[in-house]
C-alpha cells in the first residue's frame, strides 16, 4: 500500500519515529512543510506525527482539516511527549484532541520520546522550566509527582523502534 509519513518535530523525537515508520512500512517521509506543497492523491495511507504540547498534538489542525478529503485513505496518527507509555494520562489526552467522529476515522498512537533541552525553542524551554518550577515548590507532592519533577528536571530519551509495531500492524489490515 503506497504510504506516506509526514511528521512535524521540534527536538527530533517525532522526526525519528517518521524515520522508524518510513523505512519499516516502505514509505514516503515528508517534513509537514514540504508534505504541504504535494499532492497526497496517490497515497492509500497518510500517517501524520507531532508532538504533545500544553495538552494538544502541534499541527494537528492540518491533518484534521483535510481528514474529509481523504475517506478512501487509511489514517493514522501518532503523537510523541515526554510520558511513559503506560501513563494513564494519554489515553483521555489522544482522545481529546479529536471529536467523536474524528477519532472513528482515524487510528491514532501515542509514542514515548522524552525532553531534549538542547533543541527546544526558547518558548518551549521557558514553559517546561517554569513548570519543573513551579512542581518542585508545590508543597504536599505525591511520589508521582515528585517522580515527575525529578525526570523532567533535565533531557532524557525514552524512544524505542518497538514502539512502531501497532502502526506497522495497523497497516497490515
Amino acid at each position: 500500500m503506497k504510504t506516506v509519513v509526514i511528521y512535524n518535530s521540534q527536538t527530533g523525537f517525532t522526526k525519528r519515529y517518521a524515520q522508524w515508520i518510513a523505512e519499516a512500512a516502505g514509505a514516503d517521509c515528508l517534513e509537514l512543510s514540504a508534505a504541504k506543497r504535494t499532492n497526497l492523491d496517490a497515497y492509500k495511507a497518510i500517517i501524520f506525527g507531532g508532538w504533545a504540547c500544553a495538552g494538544g498534538i502541534r499541527k494537528l489542525s492540518w491533518f484534521k482539516n483535510n481528514i474529509d478529503n481523504w475517506n478512501d485513505k487509511k489514517l493514522i496518527t501518532f503523537c510523541v511527549g515526554a510520558s511513559p507509555i503506560d501513563s494513564p494520562e494519554i489515553e483521555p489526552f489522544l482522545k481529546q484532541n479529536f471529536t467523536e467522529a474524528e477519532f472513528k476515522k482515524v487510528s491514532v498512537f501515542y509514542f514515548p520520546g522524552g525532553l531534549n533541552y538542547e533543541k527546544m525553542s526558547i518558548p518551549s524551554k521557558l514553559m517546561m522550566k517554569m513548570f519543573v518550577k513551579t512542581l518542585k515548590a508545590k508543597k504536599g507532592k505525591t511520589e508521582k509527582e515528585q517522580a515527575m519533577a525529578k525526570m523532567i528536571s533535565a533531557s532524557y530519551d525514552i524512544s524505542d523502534k518497538k514502539y512502531i509495531e501497532p502502526i506497522l500492524k495497523c497497516l497490515e489490515k
